[in-house]
């Protein structure tokens, strides 16, 4: 006992997987055969070889019969040398798997995500299944115990993680023990044989009705003692004892055989069934690949401001004096003030004077017109330089520095895009279409046309312009730059961006990207594939109560392994008629959806200052800070209550994992079409506190009138209990309620827009 004291291994200790000896099946039926040594196939041939020589083989003396087996023999594990061939149990259709696993799909570090398989074995014998986390040289690292959620169509789910998530940023002194989790890992289901159950349902009947007891008891005997043996089962003395504990009753003559029985009953041994299994006939799937990748990759809350806006003033002659990188210091506290953890910037660049626009994009800029930051370059300098006006490069860098004590990272717009006056015009006129007369083709989207930008064409010298890209991109990173978020992607080759983003990761892995393409789902996909950890998306027009349901379950289902959507209300260039006539409850009720519906969210500021003015004819801002700079009043913010609505909300979703995943919302059933609601839950066992956590999140989509609504609540498939109320706390006001089934709800846009509801 001293000996298994010493090597015994807890049960929630993740080890590595012990080796397996492995057989074919040949081999293995060699082993288990209960009469003879042969195959049905091989004991034909030999019957037939030996009707043709009879008489010659009569003196030919016997081969001696191979051993037969007392008892059952369990399922031998069968080697598999092809992707294609079965093993002993059959393992098909695993999902996440996409595009033939051609790319991995991609989670945050402890983010919980869904594997699901179709696990099955011949006849009525019983299946298990078993997710395996492997690490990136093949180690197992941790087993989940999968569930039959569909025993007709043998399907299999478990929600799983990988890692532990962690709030460290790239500079934090302790990051390395975050970056030696990051990679490719993998992810193989494990089907086996369920010997036990097996046995056990079948023991169970034959007691009831007294049929072949004895041996139905020995053999349940026999199999606690093999189970106690099994080295892959990761069991603790403590465990082995109960098992053998529970052998001897079983084998105890003296008892009834309804005792004997009730021994192998106990909840300790369903509990070791559960999470340490005897796996006989173990058959691993093929490994699912999986990109491991940092915090922010998924679980984020941004923040956008013009540092030209941010403490700029109306001098003493009314003109507007700018903001700079000095005075932006003063965003980036508002922002962490929020709650929010990256901040974005527009192309910090100097802006091109030909052809400048003015005033809500007008073709002629007027003299103190600053132009669009999208119009990149001028005799100053290019995507490598700091817009004089805003500062040198210096003061960007102390601009990072700040943000990093504050807690804050930077993204960084990238616009591959330039002015007539770029620096690349004169020294690279091959990477620009040049038309039939001559001269460069401007950006245009027929009738539209952007006569302060040459759009880069890519044909001529695609790898001289990555290389540049590369260069220019390693300066920013150096700079302070943890994230680009990327203009208009989808405008540029899938593979450009492919071959840049490796290069940049590379050399810096801590990057990330966010794609900024309002295009095609196609593409919206490509180039989550190359590397784009983020994405803009639809969901400011998705408004209505079926288009919410449809998009938040594509943006959560297994679309959201590989395209991360994340929810931005409004930005410069996008603001929706539900935002221009729902004032300050519409401002709100996006806020919600925005941030709970989505684990990563951000916010366009001015938003806390309804700033819900439209261009006419057009779905964005007037007086559009992309061609001019704001100047705000910051002290109204707290008469509309936006600005603490924001700060709950990253409080709120800080505060609980259920917000961390792509891969656990459930939409509800409400009985309202202006009520919206959904829940997000993650098992106990993939929080990291040991207690389950659920939020149900119910929003009144209506910013004018009251509304009621039953909200229904599949208690059991929520991983809630059955047997009693439900008793939640509201986040955002911290009233308390008692749930179950069916719920009444009632919101008033002038009271309360939702309800944020978690179960305690």
């Amino acid at each position: 006992m001293a000996e298994e004291d010493k090597s015994a291994e807890p049960r929630t200790t993740a080890t590595k997987q012990p080796a397996v000896k492995k057989t074919t099946a040949k081999s293995a039926a060699a082993k288990t055969a209960s009469a003879t040594s042969q195959t049905p196939s091989k004991r034909t041939a030999a019957a037939k070889k030996s009707t043709a020589s009879t008489a010659r083989k009569r003196t030919t003396k016997a081969k001696a019969a191979a051993p037969q087996t007392v008892g059952e023999a369990p399922a031998p594990v069968i080697e598999r040398t092809s992707p294609e061939q079965f093993g002993r149990v059959n393992v098909l259709d695993i999902t996440p798997n996409v595009e033939n696993g051609l790319f991995p799909a991609r989670v945050e570090l402890g983010e919980a995500f869904n594997v699901t398989a179709q696990v099955f074995i011949e006849g009525r014998t019983k299946a298990g299944a078993t997710v395996s986390v492997r690490n990136a040289r093949g180690r197992e690292v941790e087993r989940f115990a999968m569930t039959c959620t569909n025993p007709g169509l043998d399907r299999w789910e478990a929600m799983v993680k990988i890692g532990e998530h962690s709030d460290l940023k790239p500079w934090d002194a302790d990051y390395a023990a975050v970056k030696r989790q990051l990679g490719e890992w993998q992810i193989v289901v494990e089907g086996w044989e369920d010997t036990y159950q097996s046995w056990l349902h079948d023991a169970a009947i034959k007691v009831e009705v007294n049929d072949d007891v004895e041996n139905a008891l020995e053999s349940g005997a026999q199999l606690l003692a093999r189970w106690a043996d099994a080295k892959d089962s990761k069991l603790s003395a403590a465990d082995k004892k109960v098992l053998r504990d529970a052998a001897k009753t079983m084998e105890n003559k003296s008892l009834s055989a309804e005792e004997r029985l009730a021994a192998v009953q106990s909840s300790d041994i369903e509990q070791l069934h559960e999470t340490n299994p005897l796996r006989d006939g173990l058959s691993e799937s093929n490994p699912q690949r999986f990109r491991v990748e940092r915090p922010k990759s998924s679980f984020a809350s941004w923040y956008q401001f013009f540092p030209r806006s941010e403490g700029a003033y109306y001098g003493e002659d009314g003109k507007i004096v700018p903001g700079n990188l000095k005075t932006s210091i003063a965003g980036l506290e508002r922002a962490a003030a929020e709650g929010f953890n990256i901040v974005y910037l527009p192309p910090i660049f100097p802006i091109g004077v030909t052809n400048r626009k003015g005033r809500n994009n007008s073709l002629v800029a007027g003299p103190n017109d600053p132009g669009s930051p999208f119009g990149i370059g001028s005799e100053l300098g290019g995507h490598d330089t700091v817009d004089p006006q805003l500062g040198t490069m210096d003061d960007f860098k102390a601009f990072c520095e700040r943000a990093h004590e504050l807690g804050l990272e930077i993204a960084l717009d990238f616009a591959l895009q330039c002015s007539p006056d770029h620096p690349w015009v004169k020294a690279h006129p091959n990477w620009f279409r040049t038309k039939p007369d001559g001269t460069i083709a401007f950006a245009e989207n027929p009738p539209k046309k952007y006569q302060d930008i040459y759009p880069i064409d890519f044909n001529a010298d695609m790898e001289g312009i990555e290389k540049e890209v590369e260069r220019i991109m390693d300066l920013w990173v150096k700079a302070g730059v943890t994230i680009f978020r990327v203009d208009n992607p989808h405008t540029k080759p899938v593979r450009f961006w492919q071959d840049v983003i490796a290069a940049v990761t590379k050399k810096h892995p801590e990057v990330l990207f966010l794609a900024e393409a309002f295009t095609r789902p196609g593409m919206m996909r490509a180039l989550s594939y190359v590397g784009f950890t983020q994405s803009h998306c639809y969901f400011p027009w998705r408004n209505t109560k079926e288009e919410l349901e449809e998009y938040l379950e594509e943006t959560n289902g297994n679309g959201g392994f590989y395209q991360h959507n994340t929810f931005w209300p409004t930005t410069p260039d996008i603001l929706t008629a539900y935002v221009r006539d729902n004032g300050i409850a519409g401002h709100a009720v996006r806020a919600v959806l925005a941030a709970m519906g989505s684990p990563s969210w951000g916010i366009y500021n001015g938003y806390e200052l309804i700033e819900n003015k439209q261009r006419p004819g057009f779905e964005e801002q007037i007086d559009n800070e992309k061609y001019e700079v704001k100047v705000r009043d910051w002290s109204k913010a707290k008469q509309y209550g936006v600005a603490e609505m924001l700060t709950a909300l990253n409080k709120i979703r800080r505060a609980h994992p259920a917000a961390l995943s792509y891969h656990n919302l459930t939409v509800l059933p409400t009985s309202d079409p202006n009520i919206l609601a959904f829940a997000r839950h993650t098992p106990a066992e993939l929080t990291g506190t040991g207690q389950a956590d659920t939020l149900i999140v119910v929003v009144n989509l209506d910013g004018h009138n009251a509304h009621q609504s039953m909200i229904h609540l599949e208690l059991s498939e929520l991983g809630l209990p059955t047997d009693r109320p439900l008793n939640v706390r509201d986040e955002l006001t911290g009233r308390e309620f008692q749930w179950g089934w069916d719920n009444y709800v009632s919101l008033a846009p002038w009271a309360d827009v939702a309800h944020i509801l978690s179960v305690q």
